[in-house]
């Protein structure tokens, strides 16, 4: 398990590997199914989604079409501009950073 910034992107729960060689993205490409924890800032509430996940990184995915999809992402995780998108980008080449999607088959928690 490890920890991520998660949000919601085109009726997935997104987020972003930024190494794309960790045991995570290894883990992912061996077997698809994934479960996200979800806390709340006080760790009240909590949300768990389990499904199957689709990667997309520099060997499938065309450079431009990575490169705004990673921004795309960063925003539904964070609700916010990247201070420095060109750089941003570089760190993002350079790691070789994956983009996780993962479409829900079950969700549940505890909300408060």
């Amino acid at each position: 398990a490890s920890i991520v910034v998660c949000g919601a992107y085109q009726d997935n729960l997104a987020f972003v590997s930024i190494r794309g060689r960790s045991a995570k993205v290894r883990n992912l490409r061996r077997d698809s199914r994934c479960t996200v924890l979800s806390v709340t800032a006080d760790w009240s509430s909590y949300v768990v989604v389990e499904g199957q996940t689709r990667l997309f990184d520099a060997n499938n995915t065309d450079a431009e079409e990575l490169r705004l999809l990673l921004r795309d992402v960063y925003r539904a995780c964070g609700s916010k501009e990247h201070p420095d998108w060109e750089e941003y980008d570089e760190a993002m080449r350079r790691q070789r950073a994956v983009v996780v999607f993962l479409r829900p088959d079950h969700i549940y928690g505890l909300l408060r």
